[in-house]
Formats: C-alpha cells, structure tokens, sequence
C-alpha cells in the first residue's frame, strides 16, 4: 500500500510511481542510481551533463582537456558528454529490467547542449521515456523529442516562464510534453530560476505558484493528463498530502533530487555522503556565483565563503577623477588610471595589507582584492576552459559565433566545471562547491537515516511510499 492512496501513472506505455530521480549534473546520477530507482518501478533520471565514460576494466575515463584552443577543447566535451550519457544510458536501461522509466535531463544551457542531447538520443532509441530540461529557456526541446519520439519534460520555476515556452514552442508538439517539472527556486538544490521580479531572500509559498501554473496550463488548453511535477524541498510525501488528489493542482508527481544522493547505489564519493550527514537549517545557500549567471543553491563551505569574501572585497573605480572618485589609486594595480573613493582606498590598503595584494577587474567597473595564490588559480583556470556553458561568465566564453561573450572575464565566479568534476570523483567537499537542495538539513533529523543507516534506492523508494 502507498500513502494516501498515491497511485501509478501511465508513462511511456507502463505504469510507474510518480516518483522521479532528480538528474543532479555532472556525475552526481548515473546509470547505478537511476537505474535502481526505475527498477524500482519510479523513473530514473541519467545526467547528461558531462557524464563518466568507462574503460575496458570498467574504471572511470578521466576527462583530459589536451587541445591547444578552447574551441577544439569544447569539442573534446561534447564528444565526453555524448559518449558518456549514451554509456550510463544503456548500462541504466539494463539495470531497470523493463520496470519504470528512465529520462535523461540535460542543462540547455550547457556548451553544445542541442548537439549533445542529439548525440546521445540518436545513439540510445527505445531506451529514453523522456527529457527533462531547464536552466535556460530550451525552445528547440519540442522539435528535438518530436524527432526522436520521446516525451519531454520542461522545468521551469513560474507560470510565466512555461507560458513563454507554450506559446513560441511547445504548443506545436503538446502530445509530447509528459509534465511541466515546477523547480522551486527557493528550496531546489543546483540552479535555480528565480527571476529578476523575484527576491531570493523572500520564499514563496510553491503551493499558489503551481496552482497558478495549472491555470496557465489549462487557460492553454493543456490535457489534465499533463502532470506537474513538484520539485525542490520535496522529502516526506505525508508533508505534501493536500497536493495528492487536488482538483485545484491537477495530476500531481514529485521529484526527489537530494534524498536519493545518500543511498547505496548514489555514485557520489563516500566523503560527499558524509558530509550530507553533518548539514544544519540554512547551511545551503542561495547564492549568485556560477558563471552561468543563475543562482544556485550549494553547502556553505570553505570553497563558497572564499567567493563570499572574494566579492567582500571590491570596490569601484573610475577612469578619471570625478565626483565620489577622487583618490588615484596605486594599491595592487601598479600603474593603471583608477579613481576611487577615499572610503574605499582605505579598505584597499587594509586588505593589501592582509595579503590580498592583486587587484583584478570585473565587467562592472570594479575591483576584487586577491592573494597572488589566488590570482594564479584564477588565470589559468580561465585559460583552461573548455566551453562546457553556452555562455560562460568566469572565462568569457560562448559556445557559438565568435566564441566570446564580448564581456570582460568574471574573477567573482570560478570554473564550475572543473569543481563539480574533482568534488564527484573524490575531490575534498571544502575545496569545492556541493551542490544540495535546501532540505539537506533533514538528514541529520530524520531516524530513518539514524546508526549511520544508508539505504538502497529500494529502501528508499519503499519509505517514501509510506509518506515517510
């Protein structure tokens, strides 16, 4: 028996729990955890985002950058990320032994993303339901399912963002589109929609948002078969009881994207699960760093507070001495033209003389004050990109045209590829960001999770159905 009566929804031609994987970027599911959650009998969810490729001993295949230009480098990745997500698609399908689903989930705004979701789709008919897919508005997904005839599965985080979708794209392919994934831009873990009309310091209620969403959808003339899918902040389903059989919200299903990173079968290293363990009430924080330009919810570390503290400390400048900028400054810059408020030049010298000696540009007239340590990581990261965004803040690039952004280089942010690599392959949970959603705290609290306790993906699965 499931709680509250929750009952299984057709999808792909089968009936699944409606129940789904959260796809959590670069290696954090594979084709282990999502295929054990479609055997399950929920749907998986493989991330196609850079995901691991196998040797023939079975071991990981570091992905080495080894071109000499970013463009053939960004042609090294989207040869990874097809290679990759068509691996641990086959290896999941395997797994799931004809039980649930499975979906891939890609970020749009990943380097290559429409190449790469072409790649690995051409190359893994039969096996994929459908596709998930947000960060960024993906007006080709509809065409690209259509091709492929597999569902596909928006996330978006407002009724107005699915409505710009509906009305320029997905109108023209309704039969496909399964669900409409509701990413709550508050409790979400990874990148978060939040809009420039929206505060991230004021959450709102998700219940009237999805309400609103069903009204879009139906005012649209959307099929009641459509589900919505609530995601973020989702942990025990007793907590959710009033959303099940609401005529109000419509079909309803719910994702799990941070529960399921501590189970058996969770790919991320053992250091990482630990950790998750150790998460207090508002140690995630909402933050605006990624070089995607979208905010994103990560554990406050040792690696987010260097970025909170980089950011602390800048100031900003002019190219000539006018109004509030009437100090020159020679702190860290050696040389160039920069006014600045006397306030301001204080501050540079008091944190020159705590050895944040390297002052570097940012695209809005500013100054950050670095350690020489810190510069050096900073340069030779943006040197090494590898063009895994379509437009990326940190480095400049951009996956098309002339391959530049047009905009200065960003030291407020960081690579996030090569951090989100080194922290799922093993890397310290400190010297990284770590991606969780805002419910990670409940970890620590929840009993099931007690003696250390570490459940399979079927354990888990059974629980939730409990409404624990």
């Amino acid at each position: 028996m499931s709680f509250k009566g929750l009952k299984p929804i057709i999808y792909g031609g089968r009936e699944v729990w409606p129940l789904i994987e959260g796809g959590k970027g670069v290696s954090a599911t594979n084709h282990k955890s999502s295929g054990a959650w479609a055997a399950a009998g929920g749907i998986g969810t493989v991330s196609a985002v850079n995901a691991d490729s196998y040797d023939a001993e079975g071991k990981i295949v570091p992905q080495i950058y080894d071109q000499l230009t970013r463009k053939e480098r960004h042609e090294q990745l989207i040869r990874y990320a097809i290679d990759g997500a068509t691996e641990q698609v086959k290896r999941a399908y395997e797994m799931s032994n004809g039980k649930g689903a499975i979906n891939i989930n890609v970020l749009w705004e990943m380097g290559g993303a429409q190449e790469v979701l072409e790649g690995v789709l051409e190359n893994t008919r039969g096996m994929v339901t459908g596709v998930t897919c947000g960060a960024g508005m993906p007006y080709k997904l509809a065409e690209i399912a259509q091709r492929f005839n597999v569902c596909y599965l928006p996330i978006i985080s407002s009724a107005r963002a699915f409505r710009a979708l509906w009305k320029r794209s997905y109108s023209k392919v309704p039969e496909l589109m399964a669900a409409v994934v509701y990413e709550d831009p508050w409790l979400a873990g990874g990148h978060n929609g939040l809009s420039n009309a929206e505060d991230p310091l004021k959450p709102e209620d998700p219940y009237p948002r999805v309400k609103a969403l069903r009204e879009t959808m139906r005012k649209e003339g959307v099929s009641e078969d459509t589900a919505i899918i609530m995601a973020g902040g989702v942990w025990f389903l007793r907590e959710w009881s009033d959303w099940i059989d609401n005529p109000e919200l419509g079909k309803i299903a719910f994702q799990f994207g941070t529960r399921p990173l501590l189970t058996e079968e969770s790919p991320i290293p053992q250091g990482w699960k630990d950790m998750l363990r150790t998460v207090e009430p508002g140690d995630v924080l909402l933050h605006k760093f990624s070089p995607t330009g979208f905010y994103s919810s990560a554990v406050k570390n040792p690696f987010l507070y260097d970025l909170i503290h980089r950011s602390e400390r800048q100031i900003a400048f002019a190219k000539t001495e006018c109004g509030v900028h009437s100090k020159l400054l020679d702190v860290g810059v050696r040389g160039k033209n920069m006014w600045v408020a006397p306030s301001d030049y204080d501050s540079a010298k008091a944190w020159f003389a705590q050895g944040h000696t390297e002052a570097l540009k940012t695209p809005d007239s500013t100054i950050v004050y670095v350690t020489p340590d810190s510069r050096d990581t900073i340069r030779k990261d943006q040197k090494d990109c590898m063009g895994c965004l379509s437009h990326c803040g940190f480095s400049s690039w951009k996956d098309h045209d002339d391959y530049t952004t047009g905009r200065l280089a960003d030291p407020r942010s960081f690579c996030i590829q090569k951090t989100l690599q080194d922290i799922a392959h093993g890397g310290d949970t400190d010297d990284n960001l770590a991606f969780a959603g805002h419910a990670a705290y409940r970890f620590k609290q929840d009993p099931f999770y007690s003696n250390n306790f570490t459940p399979t993906v079927k354990q888990l699965v059974d629980r939730i159905l409990t409404g624990d």
